[in-house]
């Protein structure tokens, strides 16, 4: 009944568009001519190339300009064209704002995941044919990925955690209201105890999430002055990265401070979302782990830009985000010079959606080449989302998730902040 509303009010609003485009790219073979290509970020772009397409997957790629019989030629010979662009940190049902307060306690699922079917509908069209949402509510989230999936609404192709799991009064815990409040709304993923927690990550799994995501460390938007630093146990950490990764999950952790950096990857855990003040141990022990850092810079310069004029913000909201975002920049610069491997995310919902691609610059100020910024939002961030088989680059076999944009983002990378062609999976959503 919830799907079929969600699916129902997204149809009427786009006038069922998805459905008619994907049965378009599925009757026949569509062919890209593009005028230059960055099939594989990190590798030399070429020109003058031919994707094939066929039922939303790369048949095959040819020198020249190639235009066999009856195939829709789509014609890109003017733009710079890469594959979609994949965002590992996003938040869809919602967005920072002066009454965020209050809609947490106003709005329901319904609510949410009405909201995501907008914010997805953006994000798709800003460039980005692929999110991992981490940190919502849990019928909501599930209910636009399976929504999505089936071309019912339109959107980025989607992972989800559901929500954090976290300790009771942690980042990803209720904070800030009256206890009646708070009692009402705690999370079923709160948790205390190895077991406790244990049995958190497994209802998760049960509920059908991609991903089990944790808050490691305090953070800068909940209500409450407890710092930055760890706030579940060794024995609680170990306890969730091992019933995860038995029950074939990855784990990523919200961490800022070092000490809940640290002790997440010394028991076993996959990525770390922000990573603020990690240092030299945290490097040794990202490489060692072979984890992912998703920086989320475009996250600390909004919050810090905004808690200096914002007179909604609690004190302790605005005493994290001033002491926090500015540092941002220096984590990534040192985490790129000790090697390690970055993916991008933006957190959005903090930032404005449909802004994502402004962490590309932001990633290049901390001492990234413009190559090195697109491979993380590309190879980078399909291996972290163990999705490398289908999506990241432009090759035979895989979705033909595909982007162009009107200059060389290789010599300037606000070039991708103004995407003009967006398909996926075969189907062509924006064309300007």
């Amino acid at each position: 009944m919830f799907r079929s509303m969600v699916t129902a009010i997204a149809l009427m609003a786009t006038g069922g568009s998805a459905l008619a485009q994907t049965d378009a790219a599925g009757a026949g073979l569509t062919v890209i001519h593009a005028g230059h290509l960055l099939a594989v970020p990190g590798n030399a772009p070429t020109s003058n190339q031919s994707i094939l397409i066929r039922d939303g997957r790369i048949e095959a790629i040819e020198a020249g300009f190639v235009t066999p019989e009856g195939a829709t030629i789509v014609d890109l010979s003017d733009r710079f064209v890469l594959p979609g662009l994949i965002d590992s940190h996003v938040h869809l049902q919602g967005e920072l704002s002066p009454q965020g307060r209050l809609l947490e306690v106003t709005e329901n699922s319904a609510d949410l995941a009405l909201n995501g079917v907008h914010n997805a509908r953006t994000t798709l069209m800003a460039g980005f044919t692929t999110v991992q949402d981490v940190g919502g509510e849990l019928e909501a989230s599930t209910g636009l990925r399976d929504a999505i999936r089936d071309g019912d609404v339109i959107g980025p192709r989607m992972r989800v955690s559901g929500p954090a799991v976290t300790p009771t009064g942690g980042h990803g815990d209720v904070n800030g209201f009256s206890t009646a409040v708070m009692d009402a709304l705690t999370s079923r993923s709160a948790c205390d105890g190895p077991a406790d927690c244990r049995r958190a990550v497994r209802e998760l799994v049960r509920a059908g999430v991609d991903v089990i995501k944790i808050t490691g460390t305090g953070g800068v938007l909940s209500n409450t002055a407890a710092g930055v630093e760890q706030q579940f146990f060794d024995d609680e950490l170990e306890s969730i990265v091992g019933a995860a990764h038995m029950m074939g999950r990855q784990v990523t952790a919200h961490s800022h401070g070092v000490t809940g950096i640290n002790s997440f990857l010394e028991a076993g855990g996959d990525s770390i979302e922000h990573g603020t003040y990690l240092d030299r141990d945290s490097i040794r022990l990202f490489r060692s782990r072979n984890a992912y850092l998703i920086p989320t810079l475009l996250a600390g310069a909004t919050v810090a830009e905004i808690a200096e004029t914002a007179d909604w913000m609690t004190p302790a909201i605005r005493e994290k985000s001033l002491s926090v975002g500015p540092v941002m920049l220096e984590m990534a610069r040192s985490a790129h010079e000790g090697g390690v491997m970055i993916a991008f995310g933006t957190d959005s919902g903090v930032s404005r959606h449909g802004i994502n691609a402004r962490e590309f610059p932001l990633l290049v100020e901390a001492g990234l080449t413009p190559m090195e910024a697109i491979t993380t939002a590309t190879v980078n961030a399909s291996r972290h989302l163990q999705m490398d088989d289908e999506i990241g680059t432009i090759e035979v076999g895989k979705y033909a998730d595909i982007i162009a944009v009107d200059s060389d983002p290789l010599e300037n990378i606000d070039a991708l902040m103004d995407v003009g062609f967006v398909m996926q999976g075969g189907t062509v959503y924006k064309s300007e």
